[in-house]
C-alpha cells in the first residue's frame, strides 16, 4: 500500500509472464524443429538431405560384387561332354583384420598350410583388405574352413573347368586360367562364345569388411553358349590308345593322327602323344601341350609324289599306264644322285608311285618342270593355313624362288624343301576322297548340308589317283601294313630325314602315312605321323602304316561301314586260323 492508501501494482508479474510464455514457445518449437530436421534428413530432398546421408552410408557399408557366369559346355558331335564348369569356392581374407589373430594356427591347419607361410603372405599383403588364401576348393572342403567362423575369412563362389576326357583331347581343347578365361586351344579360340556375361549383386559389409547381408541382384549372370565339336570322342579314344602304344613301343619322340570326314570336311579326331592332363597341368612339359596336328610342320616327303602324279596326269603327256625306264636304279641331277632300293627297270607311272621310285619321279619332274608341280601343290593347299580357326595353326611353306637349282626342282617333286602339317596333308588327300572337290575343314559339327567345296581336280583324275593309292597297299606296294581286313584302302607312305641346325640329320626320321578308306566309296581320310622313331624300322610303311590300319578298322566300325572286300576278309580269317569267313 502506498501512503495515500492505494494498492501498489507489482512490475515483476508481467515480466515473469513473458518469460513463461517464451519458455513455453521454445519448448513447443523444439519438437517442431526436431520433426522438421527429421523430415529434412529422411524425406525432403535438400542439399545435404536424406539422399546425401544415404549415399554416404552406402559408400561405407554397401558394396557391389560380381556374380560369376557359367562357362558354356563343349561336347563332341554325339553330345558327350568334353569340357564342363563345376562350382567351387575360393577362400579369401582381409589381411587388416586377420593379421595378428589368435586363430591363425587354426586357420593354417585347416588350409593345410605352414603357419610361417601364412604369416609371410599376410605380411606381403599388409595394409590391404583382400587376399586369396586358396582358390577353387571343393565346396565341401571350403565350407569346413568357413564353418570355423574366423573373423576376416570369407568365401566366394566361382567356377572351375573340368575335362572329362583328360589327356585324350587335351591339346585340342586347351585350357582356361584360374579366372576361367580360355588361354589355349579351342577354349581360347571360342572364349567370347563360351565365357558368358558376369552378373552383379549388392551386399552390406560391416566395419571389419565381412558380409552382413545380401541386398539383391542388380544384374543376373548370363551363361556362356555351348559348343558342339565335329570330334567323335569314341574315335578320339581309339586314336589316343593306338598312338600311345605305337610311340611307346617304337621309342619315338612324338606322334600325331588326324581323321577327316571325306565329304563334309569335318575333323572327326585329332590326337597327339605325348599328352598332358588338363585337369592338373601344373608342371606339364610345354611340348606335350602343343596340338602338333595343326601347329607342327615337317617335310612331307614321298606323300607328295601323289600330287606330282596329278601334275603328270594333267599335263596330258602321262597316263597311269605310261612306261618309264628307271634303269639302272639311280639317276644323277647336278651333284646329287637319287637311288632306288633296287633297279625296277621299265615300269608304269602307277608302279612308280606304288614303289615310290625316286628315279621314276625324278624323270617325271625333269620332263614337266617344277612350275606345274608347284602349281598343283599350291592348289591343294600346301603353303596355306587350313582355316580351322585353331590358334597357332601353321601354313607350312611352299617356296617360290626367282631362281631354282636343278636339285631343288627335282626334290620338290618328292616332298623335300617344303613343309606341311598333318592337317594340311589330310586336307590335300581329302580331294581324292571327295571326287576332286576340297571341302572347308571344320572343328565344329555341321548342322544341315555341308558347305560347297572347291573343285581342285577333275573327277576322272581323282578316281585314277585313288586306284594308284589302292595299289600302294597291294602286295607289291610300300604300304602293305596299312591294309584293313574287309575293306579296300589306299594311301601313300613317306619317310624323310629330320632337319637340324646343320642340315639333315642322318639317323633321325619322320615317318608318314596318308590314307583313304574305303577306297571304293571313301568315308574317311587319315594321316599318321611318327616323329623320330627309334630302331631299324623307321619308315612310313613300317611304323605309320600299321597305326593307320588299326585306327581305320575301328573308325569304320564306329561309323557303321559294312565290309566290302570279301577277299581281304577271307585272308584275314585264314591268317587267324579260322578258315574261310
Amino acid at each position: 500500500m502506498t501512503r495515500d492508501g492505494k494498492k501498489r501494482v507489482s512490475k515483476g508479474k508481467p515480466e515473469a509472464r513473458v518469460r513463461f510464455y517464451l519458455v513455453v514457445a521454445v519448448l513447443a518449437a523444439l519438437p517442431i524443429m526436431l520433426v522438421g530436421r527429421v523430415l529434412s534428413l529422411q524425406i525432403i530432398d535438400t542439399e545435404r538431405g536424406f539422399e546425401f546421408l544415404q549415399d554416404q552410408g552406402d559408400m561405407r557399408s554397401v558394396r557391389t560384387a560380381e556374380i560369376p557366369a557359367y562357362r558354356g559346355v563343349i561336347t563332341d558331335r554325339r553330345g558327350e561332354p568334353l569340357a564342363v564348369s563345376t562350382p567351387v569356392i575360393s577362400i579369401w581374407a582381409n589381411p587388416k583384420v586377420l593379421e595378428g589373430s589368435e586363430r591363425l594356427p587354426e586357420l593354417a591347419d585347416a588350409l593345410g598350410m605352414e603357419l610361417g607361410v601364412l604369416n609371410e603372405r599376410l605380411t606381403r599383403y599388409q595394409g590391404k583388405q583382400f587376399m586369396y588364401l586358396r582358390r577353387h576348393m571343393v565346396p565341401a572342403d571350403a565350407r569346413e574352413i568357413l564353418a570355423l567362423r574366423i573373423r576376416g575369412v570369407s568365401g566366394e563362389r566361382e567356377y572351375q573347368r573340368f575335362y572329362p576326357a583328360g589327356e585324350v583331347a587335351s591339346q585340342l581343347l586347351g585350357f582356361t586360367n584360374v579366372d576361367d578365361q580360355g588361354i589355349a586351344g579351342l577354349e581360347l579360340a571360342y572364349d567370347e562364345w563360351l565365357k558368358g556375361v558376369p552378373g552383379k549383386k549388392k551386399y552390406i559389409k560391416d566395419l571389419h569388411g565381412e558380409v552382413v547381408r545380401d541386398i539383391g541382384v542388380l544384374q543376373p549372370a548370363q551363361s556362356g553358349k555351348d559348343l558342339t565339336l565335329s570330334i567323335d570322342l569314341r574315335l578320339q579314344y581309339l586314336q589316343h590308345r593306338e598312338l600311345r602304344k605305337a610311340v611307346t613301343e617304337i621309342g619315338a619322340e612324338s606322334g600325331s593322327i588326324v581323321t577327316l570326314d571325306a565329304h563334309t570336311g569335318e575333323i572327326l579326331a585329332m590326337v597327339n602323344y605325348p599328352a598332358y592332363n588338363p585337369n592338373s597341368s601344373k608342371g606339364a612339359d610345354p611340348a606335350s601341350m602343343r596340338n602338333r596336328v595343326a601347329t607342327d610342320v615337317y617335310e612331307p616327303g614321298s606323300t607328295m609324289k601323289t600330287l606330282t602324279l596329278v601334275a603328270a596326269l594333267e599335263s596330258g603327256r602321262y597316263t597311269t599306264s605310261t612306261m618309264i625306264d628307271t634303269s639302272p636304279g639311280r639317276i644323277r641331277v647336278g651333284p646329287k644322285v637319287y637311288p632306288d632300293p633296287r633297279n625296277y627297270g621299265l615300269i608304269s607311272v602307277s608302279r612308280v608311285i606304288e614303289k615310290s621310285s625316286q628315279v621314276g619321279v625324278t624323270k617325271i619332274a625333269l620332263d614337266l618342270g617344277h612350275e606345274p608341280i608347284r602349281e598343283v601343290f599350291n592348289r591343294f593347299g600346301i603353303g596355306h593355313a587350313p582355316g580351322t580357326g585353331f590358334p597357332g595353326e601353321s601354313s607350312g611353306s611352299l617356296p617360290d624362288r626367282a631362281r631354282w637349282y636343278a636339285t631343288e626342282k627335282v626334290s620338290l617333286a618328292f616332298g623335300y624343301g617344303i613343309s606341311a602339317s598333318p592337317l594340311q596333308l589330310a586336307r590335300a588327300y581329302s580331294v581324292f576322297a571327295n571326287d576332286g572337290v576340297q571341302q572347308p575343314l571344320s572343328l565344329l559339327a555341321l548342322k544341315g548340308a555341308a558347305p560347297a567345296g572347291e573343285r581342285i581336280v577333275s573327277p576322272q583324275i581323282a578316281r585314277e589317283v585313288l586306284e594308284v593309292l589302292h595299289a600302294v597297299t597291294g602286295d607289291q606296294g610300300t604300304a602293305r601294313k596299312a591294309r584293313v581286313p574287309g575293306f579296300p584302302v589306299g594311301g601313300k607312305t613317306g619317310t624323310v630325314h629330320k632337319v637340324g641346325a646343320k642340315g639333315y640329320i642322318a639317323d633321325q626320321y619322320v615317318a608318314w602315312f596318308a590314307g583313304i578308306a574305303p577306297i571304293d566309296n571313301p568315308r574317311i581320310v587319315t594321316v599318321v605321323v611318327i616323329n623320330d622313331p627309334k630302331g631299324d624300322a623307321y619308315g612310313g610303311g613300317a611304323v605309320a602304316a600299321p597305326v593307320f590300319s588299326t585306327v581305320t578298322k575301328g573308325a569304320l566300325r564306329l561309323l557303321n561301314v559294312a565290309p566290302t572286300d570279301e577277299t581281304a576278309l577271307a585272308a584275314a580269317a585264314k591268317s587267324a586260323g579260322r578258315g574261310p569267313a
